[in-house]
């Protein structure tokens, strides 16, 4: 058995000081983009390195979102129902071969086909189901979710559209008969099984199987890409379709469950489960790079082979990832139907990558070494054009700017000239490579401005003071 990465204490310090960055980088875009609330977390070496949340669980009431905020992390619960199905089989209450039929006698006959599509093909979406029936306004909450008897009807005519095999299609139905085959197997309903092998054995207090109505959620809203402003949506039980949509977390709960997917952890599965869990059986596009295995979207982040899965029920978008070779988790989790959780994630991936980034990896060549303590140069600072972060990641000090979607997009190198001077080592050549940047710090020491690319003055800058002002004042 494999024993799970550990960082050397180089490396642990690098993503350790990153994180301080993480934390200002997703305050800002949450800000920016005017989302409700964002809760993330990140998980690496073994526990929980960083939890935090901005923004509100409730805008009308004024409640501030906290971290024990639970989430509905829809999606998600298929990579808990994979997990089911995969420790049923360890046991041999199930083949993955098996199918529907076996365990849902009820679909033997059924003129769709629907019983002969096995459980392996279910897991991986191979077997050509109906993505979500030809009624699914229950995601618009026009009806309910459907129960187990409706579920049936809606599989039983029209529930396979395809060959099996033949394509990858992704199906909320076949998740939510997989749920029904946990039952059978297991001889207890899904919600009891998850609840008792994978929930409770992680200590995961803040994640159920579907809606409890005695937990603090955080409202979700509609999006702004339909209307001037949100409304609050709703939560829903979604009955059937527990195993498919249903579950609700929090971040810190999520990325802990996702490293228990590391090989060698010895949580859950066995590792031969666990690879086979993690191989990429279908590309979501040819050529995409992305797509699925048994229960776990595999596409590459940052450079990174990840595994996870995202979220969409409607007024939360979530996405959680998990670099199974150094044991990286990372997750967000937003309240709101275009909520910026994929590129949240992975730009929080990004900046622990580049913390961790080898003089090898690197295209242009290093500045001089930075001192061992670069604290004093580094901070938020704006004017009139833009947005800029001075930022220490590795052994690197960088200039980045957090208006856009990629953190490290556009970003020069710094390097240290002296106590109040940083020079312009390395960057796009439209900019202002080799030039100098002046720091103006007030008595305490504390910067108060710096004039540098382009030779203009840029102050330091909070968003959280930059209600109705701005630090430059009035120009012209």
């Amino acid at each position: 058995m494999t024993s799970p990465t550990a960082f050397d204490a180089t490396a642990r310090a690098a993503l350790d000081h990153a994180l301080d960055y993480v934390r200002a980088w997703v305050e800002y875009r949450a800000w920016r983009l005017r989302v409700p609330g964002v809760q993330y977390a990140v998980w690496y070496d073994g526990g929980l390195r960083l939890s935090g949340a901005v923004g509100f669980a409730d805008v009308e009431a004024g409640v501030a979102l906290t971290p024990a905020h639970r989430f509905r992390i829809a999606s998600h619960s298929k990579t808990f129902t994979a997990t089911a199905v995969l420790q049923l089989a360890e046991r041999g209450a199930l083949r993955l071969d098996d199918t529907v039929a076996t365990f849902v006698p009820e679909l033997a006959d059924a003129p769709s086909g629907i019983g002969e599509v096995t459980v392996r093909e279910l897991l991986e979406h191979g077997g050509g189901v109906l993505r979500d029936g030809l009624d699914g306004d229950y995601w618009q909450h026009a009806r309910p979710f459907p129960d187990e008897d409706e579920l049936l009807a809606m599989v039983r005519a029209d529930g396979v559209k395809t060959d099996r095999n033949a394509a990858f299609n992704y199906s909320n139905l076949g998740y939510s008969l997989l749920g029904m085959i946990v039952a059978r197997a297991s001889g207890t309903d899904y919600r009891s099984y998850v609840t008792a092998h994978i929930i409770r054995p992680l200590g995961l207090d803040g994640t159920q199987p579907d809606l409890d109505p005695d937990a603090d959620y955080a409202v979700g809203y509609s999006g702004l890409h339909v209307a001037p402003a949100r409304v609050p949506i709703p939560h829903v039980d979604t009955h059937a379709m527990s195993s498919a949509t249903g579950f609700a977390s929090t971040a810190e709960d999520i990325v802990r469950y996702l490293a228990a997917h590391r090989i060698g952890s010895g949580e859950l599965l066995d590792d031969g489960s666990k690879r086979l869990q993690q191989r990429m059986l279908w590309e979501s596009e040819p050529g995409s790079g992305r797509g699925y295995g048994l229960g776990m979207i595999i596409e590459r982040v940052a450079g990174r082979r990840v595994i996870g899965h995202s979220g969409g029920y409607p007024g939360h978008i979530t996405r959680t990832l998990l670099d199974p070779a150094d044991g990286i988790a990372v997750s967000v989790l937003t309240n709101a139907i275009d909520g910026p959780a994929h590129e949240l994630s992975n730009g929080i991936l990004t900046i622990l990558d580049a913390a961790l980034e080898t003089p090898g990896h690197r295209t242009a060549a290093a500045p001089n070494p930075l001192p061992g303590d670069t604290s004093s140069f580094e901070g938020r600072f704006a004017a009139p054009w833009g947005v800029l972060d001075v930022v220490r990641l590795g052994d690197r000090l960088l200039a980045v700017s957090p208006v856009g979607p990629e953190p490290l997009a556009g970003k020069d190198e710094l390097e240290v000239v002296d106590d109040d001077t940083l020079r312009i080592a390395s960057g796009d050549g439209f900019g202002s490579i080799g030039e100098l940047v002046h720091y103006t710090r007030d008595a305490a020491g504390e910067t108060v401005r710096v004039r540098g690319s382009g030779g203009m003055t840029m102050w330091a800058f909070d968003p959280a003071r930059a209600e109705g002002e701005v630090p430059w004042g009035t120009l012209g």
